[in-house]
């Protein structure tokens, strides 16, 4: 008979602690992401958008007023989102690559499935990195929580796409705001297109809004409500040119509310219908979700749970970061704490308004640009077709539009050192890859993860970090360092010696760069192409290099020689046969190298 009762016990036991079982215990959370907007929402302060169902659920939910992407763009931010990571550290910080993830980074939802969890993604994916499908049990623009078996708790996903940035390619002949209404940020021109744009974007975001109204009603109807933490978050800023893909507050804060119904509240150190200061960022979703599901977060993942039972001590900063977007290269990175935001501009010779075939299909931006070429605006309106500082610096709460630079001011010299110094200790503690050129990258990935070669002993960060710091900081005392830098062991070290340059416009590098042109890492051959084009020191020799690269089988390699071209007018002319073979090559998901060489013939045809 004792035998019995512990054979019985044994079984009680192991039923009330299997996953599954211990599954229907735990909360169902729904995740309802919009698209390309940041806190233009009447529950954020915003009196001229229409959000009613959004402002609503804030007053019965947690709002945070410090959310940000890491990126400002979708590609990117997912990729932290979905693997809890930094992508400087991962190698994906690029737009649309699909550079490898170490293999121990597993999508976060694989452990909620492997917890008992229905998981549901409907339908956006875009994560940057090669895709885990076994991370749903659906994805699909039918997916839904719906089709879980009975007492199976969910984690499920909407995106709601309404507001991206492809609704302003085509204007509306209708509109429910009134363009000549709507409140213009100070670096726009009063253009008839971008008042349009505006106008048409606020119906956008109040379409969305019902969106997001009928899906909380559905979940409601299903009776599920007192068992759903609710999550509602942009995947970055948007979405007017200078917003989305930019380092400012329109491209990287984003509106943050969540709800948790009375029998899970106390997984929350606030109440619903508070507003939290607490600094979030994408780093912090994937640990918060596990969190909130009573799953280990794993170590590798670099965010803290912000809600749950494994809640980390606030950050004191929010990081952010720019690489590649679409066809245009640039690198940038952001610290924000709740008062200040610092960026570094590492290629600050690049001007803001580098054309993007994608953002020119908005209106708007070419009305903007056209003022620019007229002369007909003034300093702020003008900044975003110019070359960018080294280091930027603002004060959010008196600059919410961040257009006064402060970095200059020596009343801020404390602050600039701060933040500037929790950067570099960002960047060199988590390894960041971004400072290698994107064409030695792409040859990297085909062996090894970026985060592995970070940590393999043959990626020396500090020489190459120190390096990039020099080149653009537009010093002109740190030239024959650059100078120098051009004979180092490492390619990077080398790129980033003849980028210098070109930010210095140092015709003394002259005979160094000529010797580069013979470098063997094509990333170089290119950046010292374009600082003997920009120096004026040899533009022959810079053409022919430029052209045989595009001759390259690296398609980064291609685009960097395609973003060099592209400055050079009427000299590009050797080029555009090569040019011309790349422009008809088929079109794919990944054809940035293809859209820049169509840009180039267009602008050499323009320039004729």
């Amino acid at each position: 008979m004792r035998k019995l009762a512990h054979k019985l016990l044994l079984a009680i036991l192991t039923i009330a602690f299997h996953p599954a079982v211990r599954a229907q215990d735990r909360p169902n959370i729904l995740w309802i992401v919009s698209e390309d907007n940041t806190i233009l929402l009447g529950s954020y302060g915003d009196q001229f958008a229409t959000t009613p169902n959004l402002d609503q659920f804030a007053t019965e939910s947690i709002r945070y007023k410090n959310a940000f992407s890491t990126a400002p763009v979708c590609a990117p931010s997912r990729n932290t989102l979905i693997t809890g990571m930094y992508p400087p550290s991962l190698g994906t910080e690029h737009m649309r690559s699909t550079y490898p993830s170490p293999a121990f980074v597993q999508f976060f939802p694989k452990y909620l499935r492997e917890a008992g969890y229905y998981t549901t993604n409907n339908a956006k994916k875009d994560y940057n990195t090669p895709d885990q499908p076994d991370a749903w049990d659906e994805s699909s623009n039918k997916a839904t929580y719906k089709n879980r078996k009975p007492g199976q708790p969910f984690f499920a996903v909407f995106n709601l796409n309404v507001s991206h940035e492809s609704s302003l390619h085509e204007p509306l002949p209708a509109l429910k705001h009134d363009p000549e209404k709507v409140p213009l940020p100070p670096y726009h021109p009063a253009t008839p297109e971008l008042k349009h744009d505006w106008a048409q974007y606020y119906d956008k975001l109040e379409e969305m809004d019902r969106q997001f109204g009928k899906l909380l009603q559905e979940l409601k109807d299903e009776g599920l409500a007192e068992n759903t933490i609710v999550f509602y978050y942009a995947d970055n800023g948007g979405v007017l040119a200078r917003s989305k893909r930019f380092m400012y507050e329109s491209g990287l804060h984003v509106p943050l509310i969540v709800h948790l119904p009375p029998k899970y509240a106390h997984l929350a150190t606030q109440k619903q219908g508070s507003v939290s200061d607490r600094l979030v960022t994408f780093l912090d979703f994937a640990p918060t979700v596990l969190s909130l599901a009573d799953i280990k977060v794993p170590d590798y993942m670099q965010g803290g749970a912000f809600l749950g039972k494994q809640q980390k001590p606030e950050p004191s900063y929010a990081y952010g970061f720019r690489g590649r977007m679409d066809e245009r290269i640039d690198m940038s990175r952001s610290v924000r704490d709740k008062k200040f935001r610092y960026i570094r501009n590492y290629l600050p010779n690049k001007i803001y308004g580098q054309y993007l075939e994608y953002l020119w299909r908005a209106p708007s931006v070419k009305s903007w640009e056209d003022l620019y070429k007229a002369g007909k605006l003034n300093a702020v309106q003008s900044k975003f077709w110019e070359p960018k500082p080294a280091e930027e610096l603002f004060d959010v709460d008196a600059d919410p539009h961040n257009i006064h630079n402060l970095a200059g001011d020596p009343k801020y010299k404390n602050e600039l050192t701060r933040l500037r110094n929790a950067n570099e200790q960002w960047v060199k503690s988590y390894k960041d890859v971004g400072f290698i050129p994107e064409a030695i990258i792409y040859d990297i990935a085909k062996t090894t993860p970026l985060y592995d070669y970070a940590r393999s002993g043959k990626y020396d960060l500090n020489k190459i970090a120190a390096t990039a710091d020099l080149a653009s900081s537009r010093n002109p005392g740190n030239t024959q360092a650059l100078i120098k830098a051009l004979g180092d062991a490492d390619a990077s070290v080398r790129y980033w010696g003849a980028t210098g340059l070109t930010v210095l416009k140092a015709a003394s590098g002259k005979v160094a760069l000529q010797k580069a042109l013979k470098d063997p890492e094509v990333a170089v051959r290119i950046a010292a192409a374009e600082a003997l084009y920009v120096t004026g020191t040899d533009k022959p020799g810079a053409i022919a290099a430029l052209t045989d690269a595009l001759k390259s089988d690296n398609p980064y390699a291609r685009l960097q020689a395609l973003n060099v071209l592209d400055l050079t007018g009427k000299d590009a002319a050797p080029a555009l046969p090569e040019t011309e073979k790349i422009s008809e090559q088929k079109a794919e998901m990944f054809d940035y190298d293809i859209r820049a060489a169509k840009v180039l013939l267009q602008n050499y045809k323009s320039s004729k």
